[in-house]
């Protein structure tokens, strides 16, 4: 006759049993012990694997040094596609950047092709993140097409409703002079980028001064998408914010107290060119 008994109350527990046999050995009956230990429960699930890790951080690198065009596409086709294609959809989803007459498919193609265009200019041995460069190239830009696209509809409105008398106005002789603004503003930035440049090589700065310069000078060279939102100062300011924000991770603060030098230039480089 056998008889057990188990010990433990847990399925992760320890389960003892205890087992007395019919056999003797000198007289004495055999008790045997067995030890058995049971599978734990299964525990959390692994968190979800991020679409754009070290392994697209470092394929965004061999895309940009390959040299041969078979090469680039097999890295963007084998790495690069599915993640920026996620990148996109969440940034026009999760921020609504939904542009008014445009199918989302247009809108997120148009994008991704912009992002092509201005992958070149990301620098990785400044340790910038390309999830965070490129996810900033495409959030300026749809940004600044929605604007585009406002002050587009905005300006039709309003040539309809001033073009009887336009009409009238062209038959007298009158005529308007346009300035090139666009050749102006380029000059500026240019001299604004060289001043900077020079100001921090010759001066003393501190860390955050000089990730705000060094900043500044990436989105000077990439103006065209960030002036491209239209007029209003103010949503300019909030763009470049943002933008010196995520390439800085700094705070609205620190980024505004490590400006200050940076506005004196501003104010001399401005100067000498209105006198121009």
């Amino acid at each position: 006759m056998v008889t057990s008994t188990e010990v433990g109350t847990g399925s992760s527990e320890t389960v003892i049993t205890i087992s007395q046999s019919g056999e003797t050995v000198s007289g004495e009956t055999v008790i045997v012990v067995s030890e058995t230990i049971e599978k734990p429960k299964k525990g959390r699930r692994p968190k979800t694997k991020p679409y754009f890790g070290a392994p697209e951080e470092e394929g965004v690198r061999v895309f940009l040094t390959a040299t041969t065009f078979s090469e680039r596409n097999k890295v963007y086709n084998t790495t690069l596609r599915a993640p920026l294609n996620k990148m996109i959809e969440s940034i026009i989803r999760r921020y609504k950047l939904y542009r008014k007459d445009f199918v989302y498919e247009d809108i997120h193609a148009d994008t991704l092709s912009f992002l092509i265009t201005k992958a070149e200019k990301f620098k990785p041995e400044k340790g910038t993140k390309a999830y965070s460069y490129f996810g900033t190239i495409c959030k300026n830009y749809l940004m600044g097409q929605i604007m585009k696209d406002q002050k587009e509809r905005n300006r039709k409105i309003s040539y309809e409703d001033i073009a009887p008398s336009f009409e009238d106005g062209r038959r007298e002789g009158f005529s308007y002079e346009m300035k090139d603004d666009e050749l102006q503003i380029e000059v500026l930035i240019k001299r604004l980028m060289t001043k900077i440049k020079t100001f921090m090589s010759e001066n003393k700065l501190t860390e955050n001064e000089n990730k705000v310069g060094l900043s500044l000078v990436d989105v000077f060279e990439n103006y065209e998408e960030i002036f491209i939102a239209g007029s209003g100062n103010k949503f300019n300011k909030n763009v470049i914010l943002y933008q010196l924000r995520e390439m800085t991770g700094l705070t609205t603060k620190e980024i505004r107290n490590s400006l200050t030098r940076y506005k004196d230039i501003y104010k001399l480089v401005s100067e000498d060119f209105k006198n121009e």
